[in-house]
């Protein structure tokens, strides 16, 4: 929004028209990933490490799930 003020001839920086943008409510429109919806055919596992002591390193490991933004939604 700022570089296609500063093309109209408004002299304008980003971080006043941030400024303006949230001062007024708006927000930008697009597809968020839906991490909480699950299917409903799909099986709820259970925890596994529910009342495990864990007393020593490398005994429990765990992955990270991320969402990587594409040109058409998320992988």
């Amino acid at each position: 929004m700022a570089r296609h003020l500063q093309r109209h001839g408004h002299a304008v920086g980003r971080k006043r028209v941030r400024q303006l943008i949230a001062r007024m409510g708006l927000a930008a429109v697009y597809q968020r990933p839906q991490t909480t919806v699950r299917h409903p055919e799909h099986r709820v596992w259970p925890y596994l490490l529910r009342g495990l002591v864990i007393d020593r390193p490398d005994q429990v490991w765990c992955a990270d799930i991320a969402y990587i933004p594409m040109w058409r939604g998320f992988l």
